[in-house]
């Protein structure tokens, strides 16, 4: 899955460039992930998405990444309505931190600063500096820029969990049937769950080694979350009512 998800033309942000640009709310709130029906997560997000979410496992040509499944069918996303509101008490940070985005391609793979510019907020009149006059960050940029930093971060110790799951073979392919009200049943391919037979399989110092890790709060966090399949099957059910 692209961590480009959403952006219609990133770009590298400029002190000269953007000099004078600011940043806005938009009156289109999260409309920009209308048409995706899973959002790629943290391990860190994983116990709060799973109130929500099912957290599952989508593959990516050999690998995996974690992913919160917000709908049943291609490009629909069931948490976001007409008026671009994202209806759930937690929003993964994928989708918090655009229109910005932090991106490889500077000097020696060092990342680089990117905004959307098709962002609707972006203007030079109204709402939040992101340079001051020198061309220095401006104190919004600097907390945006400590964010997608964090992210960053994240994502890594993210990957990891998941070659260890690789590593100990602990992903299958997860076939989830979902019933509808009307008897229509729907099935959803490609998606990977932690096999718990095999998780409690393990050799007992690689299972001391995830729990001391945190890795196995997020395995069971993972695993909990499944049940919330029936949640997004009541969600479609009532946009189809």
């Amino acid at each position: 899955m692209s961590t480009l998800l959403f952006y219609g033309n990133p770009v590298p942000l400029n002190s000269e460039r953007h000099r004078n640009l600011k940043i806005a709310p938009s009156k289109d709130g999260f409309s920009f992930a209308t048409k995706t029906n899973s959002v790629p997560l943290m391990g860190v997000e994983f116990m709060e998405a799973a109130k929500e979410y099912p957290v599952v496992f989508a593959s990516t040509g050999g690998s995996f990444v974690p992913v919160a499944l917000v709908g049943l069918r291609n490009e629909e996303n069931l948490f976001v309505d007409a008026e671009g509101k994202w209806d759930a008490r937690y929003v993964p940070a994928f989708a918090r931190r655009y229109p910005f985005v932090l991106a490889q391609g500077g000097p020696e793979g060092s990342l680089t600063v990117c905004i959307d510019e098709t962002f609707p907020g972006f203007n030079a009149d109204t709402g939040e500096a992101l340079f001051e006059i020198n061309g220095e960050q401006s104190a919004r940029l600097k907390e945006i820029v400590a964010f997608l930093n964090d992210f960053h971060g994240q994502a890594q110790r993210t990957e990891q969990f998941v070659q260890r799951l690789q590593q100990q073979g602990l992903l299958v392919e997860l076939t989830a049937r979902a019933r509808m009200s009307d008897g229509r049943e729907m099935t959803m391919a490609g998606l990977f769950a932690i096999d718990e037979a095999k998780l409690l399989q393990l050799d007992d110092a690689v299972a001391l080694e995830m729990f001391r890790s945190g890795e196995m709060a997020l395995a069971y966090s993972h695993l909990v979350s499944l049940s919330n399949v029936q949640r997004l099957v009541d969600r479609l059910a009532k946009l189809a009512a």
